[in-house]
């Protein structure tokens, strides 16, 4: 199964007509202390990167929209040290990835570079924002806060699955510090195009 098989129902199309509201950048603060909650509850540490996903338009003031994106956080690459790239994935749609040791920094690039867009009217091309997690054993979980839902879901794969067992426990914890979507039926993997990479790779 492909990265966006089940994205373009989940976060596109699907998630649009389901949409419950406009896409909120300010929800993603709620990851800065749900950082510290994973690894006091859970043992997951950031795996230093994260990432936000969007459909790009073919426009010049859309274009001029993701130069001022880049400009944005070249700025803050300076001053704090989170790296960006950005890239287009098969399906045609496209990522930031930042990298950053300092979760904060990480919330604060990706709010930044997605208030942007809203800014400048395009909330509606925003799809997630992906953060990423790791145990020392290896074990990888993920929140992904959908724009179109306005809430976070877990997604822990697990050797080509998913483990629901996680996923809930995730859930238990984390719900109430996060938004979680109530309506599992949104709750779809973001699998990456190669094995053992993230949803952004």
């Amino acid at each position: 199964m492909g990265l966006f098989d089940g994205v373009k129902a989940a976060l596109g199309i699907k998630a649009e007509a389901d949409a419950t509201r406009a896409a909120d950048p300010e929800d993603l603060f709620g990851m800065s202390t749900a950082y510290v909650t994973m690894y006091a509850d859970l043992d997951f540490e950031s795996v230093g990167e994260a990432a936000l996903c969007f459909s790009g338009v073919d426009s010049t003031d859309f274009s001029d929209t993701v130069d001022e994106v880049a400009d944005l956080l070249h700025a803050g690459e300076e001053e704090t040290g989170t790296s960006f790239a950005f890239h287009s994935d098969s399906h045609g749609y496209e990522w930031v990835v930042l990298e950053d040791d300092d979760e904060e920094d990480l919330v604060t690039s990706i709010h930044f570079a997605a208030d942007t867009f809203v800014e400048r009217g395009y909330g509606s091309r925003l799809l997630a924002a992906v953060f990423g997690f790791e145990r020392p054993d290896g074990d990888r979980a993920y929140w992904i806060y959908s724009f179109r839902r306005g809430a976070y879901y877990p997604f822990a794969p697990r050797n080509g699955d998913r483990d629901g067992q996680l996923e809930f426990k995730l859930e238990s914890v984390l719900d109430g510090e996060l938004d979680v979507e109530s309506d599992k039926e949104y709750w779809y993997a973001l699998w990456p195009d190669r094995a053992g990479g993230h949803p952004w790779e």
